[in-house]
């Protein structure tokens, strides 16, 4: 089965992240069939038997980082399909018409019920969640005064769990490079 492995705050190749080859090794040598990279910025595609060994293995390849780098950021894992169900679904469909700067998905794991219900909107206004699932979160920015918004400290604030965030485009791409693509 494919997987997708969602970081936090790295970006590839900087200070205190990994390379791409110590990213892909970390998952493989965990017990990944196969890990890519994808993008720069901690996303990474990879195989394993089930969604419980999907989990074990991106806990162990996140101690390897730890080990090697100093990555002290926690890893989300989605299946991929369900990831593509997302995309075929397209959240954003009712916000086609509405001027915004970037569509976002953010990922998160909380434990038990969730404390808020979208929306939730910044306190500038430039950016709106309007969507709350156990685990992802949908929303829209915007610029104010020259800044865009960004949904991870809006939603980190209300759950009080960290979150990482990719562009809706970045999913759109994910989804169709490794949907085609067999590892």
């Amino acid at each position: 089965m494919k997987f997708v492995a969602f970081l936090r705050n790295v970006n590839l190749g900087q200070p205190g992240s990994p390379g791409r080859g110590q990213f892909e090794a970390a998952f493989v040598q965990s017990g990944a069939s196969s890990a890519i990279s994808f993008m720069s910025n901690g996303t990474l595609v990879f195989t394993a038997a089930d969604e419980r060994v999907a989990g074990s293995i991106a806990l162990s390849a996140s101690e390897a980082l730890r080990s090697a780098v100093g990555m002290k950021e926690p890893v989300f894992v989605r299946g991929f399909q369900h990831l593509a169900d997302l995309v075929a679904a397209d959240p954003f469909l009712d916000w086609g018409e509405v001027e915004v700067a970037e569509r976002a998905i953010s990922f998160f794991d909380y434990p038990g019920e969730m404390p808020v219900r979208a929306p939730i909107q910044s306190e500038r206004g430039d950016c709106l969640v309007f969507r709350i699932d156990s685990g992802e979160a949908f929303a829209i920015t915007r610029e104010v005064g020259g800044k865009t918004g960004y949904p991870t400290p809006v939603l980190e604030q209300a759950l009080g769990v960290p979150v990482t965030t990719r562009g809706w485009n970045t999913l759109l791409r994910l989804v169709k490079k490794h949907g085609e693509n067999p590892l």
